[in-house]
């Protein structure tokens, strides 16, 4: 359970930073990600939760949690 804790909390902390320090560049994105056709946004959301599990995959291999 803790490692579930941890892992929302730094998706908290880059998520928030990201709208602290750069909400322009958030505008920005959204508006791009708008344009886009609902398949390849549905494909990117596939690629980073595939590469997301991998990271933790990863992390749990050197970290051994």
């Amino acid at each position: 359970m803790s490692f579930v804790l941890l892992a929302l909390g730094l998706v908290m902390i880059i998520e928030g930073l990201a709208y602290a320090l750069a909400p322009s560049l958030i505008e920005r994105m959204l508006e791009m990600l708008r344009s886009l056709p609902e398949s390849a946004v549905r494909q990117m959301g596939w690629l980073i939760v595939v590469t997301g599990a991998i990271l933790v995959w990863a992390a749990w291999q050197i970290g051994g949690f």
